[in-house]
């Protein structure tokens, strides 16, 4: 393995070219104080250069405030900050909540759509959002029924509206947005109901469209040039995607971009992955099915792809490749090369060169992952274990210990990294399936699903659903693992303070040493926690917060209330002993250091 030296990215590399990115997100990315981003900044390391709270004092945390949202269903993505206001958003129905921190938590405004219910069970995996965006003056949100929203951050009155997708057709979102320069980039949800998936443009100002891309579909709908995007270094040609489905299985081939989008303001492109194809039964689907599965780097003026790299060619078994592309610098033999880091749903880590696109590492990180070999570094393609394909093992037959399962090694809880200890931290599911497709036919706006789980921890294990890593990127390997009785839904956050903290399912807010993995503080709150812990400064002081609410994918049975083991896509009986440990809630708990 060549040597390997980290650097943090982050708002230094925004910092550096300012004009090409929104002037009012690099200031929030550079003041450490605030947040105006999920992401924490462009390069989505969810990396905090406060360092009040460090290894030596996080066991004095003691519980500051906290706020109640109202909403009971699972809370993903964090609050923001902005100067003194906080802006906390909700699931469906999607409130947003302006909380003047100089005044108690006070409520300054409330934004609450009015949505038409009937989203809800056309959403996957429960009615999650990932959270709001800042710039320019104004707070951006992605409803579950594909408005995007303006908000002036000083009054929550409406600045303008659009409509991304048709809710009826099996359009929704639970996704955040990326305001990049004079644009917010937004994606869609909708894989398991035939949709054709795509990313758009919108102007900052009015909401006009810019531009659209899609994830599967003819050249001029991909924004792709055949003879210069490039796949593995060499350009993809003509109908690289049409030519990788049978007939016009394309228009309801998903691939959907419901993930974490990241922003390099020197290269000028913004990366993002797509998601799986539909259907989950990959014997209705022959070919590669591109460009499911894929990571797109692409320029957010136009919305033309440079390159694309496929990670599972005719996904077999729902291994979405949405979760976030991590930025970072790194010496590789003595040269420092632009990277990105990314833990893919199938249990894969990859590093890429996200100037060209080549493929340099590719490791399990989850000793579990059983379902391919590794991966050829020539060609990009993964080895397919025979016993657990089921497209080789075919329809209505049930492939049993197949690990990960669908929900993947990682979810869209993303990972954080640090450029004191050169660590990625990865919040994971240990978690193996056994999945039995079938044939399934498409009719708008139905689930466009085919095949039936059953989800249980990783065999021969620790008897655990989940693990929370640090993860060595010089030489692709597993630094230290802490085990978790249930997956680590909680996005991770990493601090100058050489402190490590997420969330666990049954309510844990957790702090462990960035070196070592040890754990240094935990507090249980009020409900299960898949929020992103957040940081941010208030007279001085430093404030750890983060959302409870039990829920998303491996909540959803306490969620939405379903007993069938089968039922939320399996999930429901492979996190049934959850209830006995947490409950439905919605909740905002900020933590600081106690006044000497």
């Amino acid at each position: 393995m060549r040597a390997v030296h980290l650097l943090a990215l982050g708002a230094g590399i925004a910092a550096a070219t300012p004009v090409l990115a929104n002037e009012s997100v690099l200031k929030g990315i550079a003041n450490p104080a605030e947040q105006v981003l999920q992401t924490v900044d462009y390069a989505n390391t969810r990396y905090s250069k406060l360092d009040q709270i460090n290894a030596s004092n996080v066991k004095n945390l003691q519980v500051a405030w906290t706020f109640s949202t109202g909403v009971l269903r699972g809370h993903e993505g964090s609050p923001l900050v902005v100067g003194n206001m906080m802006y906390v958003h909700t699931p469906f129905p999607n409130i947003v909540y302006a909380l003047d921190l100089d005044q108690g938590s006070k409520i300054v405004w409330k934004y609450e759509p009015k949505q038409d219910p009937s989203v809800i069970p056309v959403m996957c995996c429960d009615t999650v959002n990932r959270g709001l965006a800042y710039a320019d003056g104004a707070i951006l949100l992605h409803q579950a029924d594909t408005t995007l929203v303006s908000l002036d951050a000083k009054t929550g009155k409406v600045n303008w509206s659009v409509k991304n997708g048709d809710p009826a057709k099996g359009e929704t979102n639970t996704a955040t947005v990326l305001p990049v320069k004079d644009k917010v980039i937004v994606g869609i949800s909708g894989g398991e109901f035939g949709v054709q998936c795509h990313v758009t443009a919108y102007n900052l100002k009015d909401g006009k469209k810019a531009w659209r891309a899609y994830s599967v579909g003819t050249d001029d709908q991909l924004l792709v040039d055949p003879e210069k995007t490039t796949d593995m270094g060499k350009p993809i040609g003509k109908d690289s995607s049409i030519k990788t489905w049978e007939g016009d299985q394309w228009k309801t081939g998903g691939g959907c971009t419901w993930g974490w989008y990241s922003y390099d303001p020197k290269l000028d492109l913004f990366y993002y992955g797509s998601g799986n194809p539909s259907t989950w039964n990959p014997k209705q689907r022959p070919g590669d099915n591109k460009w499911s599965m894929t990571i797109f780097a692409r320029n957010p003026d136009t919305g033309k792809a440079k390159w694309v790299y496929q990670m599972t060619p005719h996904d077999e078994w729902d291994f979405d490749g949405i979760n976030e592309m991590i930025l970072t610098d790194q010496k590789i033999d003595g040269k420092e090369r632009p990277l990105l880091t990314h833990f893919d749903r199938n249990g894969l880590g990859y590093t890429l060169d996200r100037a060209t696109g080549e493929l340099l590492v590719a490791q399990k990180y989850d000793p579990a992952v059983n379902w391919t070999t590794g991966v050829d570094m020539k060609t990009g393609r993964p080895a397919v274990v025979a016993k657990y394909s089921t497209e080789q093992n075919g329809e209505d037959v049930n492939s049993k210990g197949i690990c990960p399962a669908a929900l993947g090694s990682k979810d869209q809880q993303p990972a954080a990294y640090s450029p004191k200890t050169e660590l990625f931290y990865v919040p994971t599911n240990h978690v193996c399936m056994d999945y039995e497709p079938f044939k399934v036919s498409y009719t708008p706006g139905q689930p466009y699903v085919g095949a039936t789980l059953s989800m249980y921890p990783a065999p021969n294990s620790h008897g655990g659903m989940g693990n929370f890593i640090a993860w060595d990127g010089k030489v692709g390997k597993i630094k230290w693992s802490n085990p978790e009785q249930f997956s680590a839904w909680g996005g991770a956050l990493a601090t100058a303070g050489d402190v490590v903290f997420y969330g666990t399912l049954e309510g844990y807010l957790k702090a462990v040493d960035a070196k070592t993995g040890k754990e240094l503080y935990k507090f249980k709150t009020p409900s299960g926690i898949i929020g992103n812990v957040m940081t941010y400064e208030h007279k001085g002081k430093q404030f750890i917060a983060v959302l409870s609410g039990v829920g998303g994918w491996a909540g959803i049975g306490l969620a939405a209330g379903l007993t069938d083991p089968n039922a939320g896509l399996g999930a429901v009986g492979g996190y049934a002993a959850l209830s006995s440990y947490t409950n439905l809630g919605g909740q905002l708990t900020a933590f600081s250091l106690p006044n000497n």
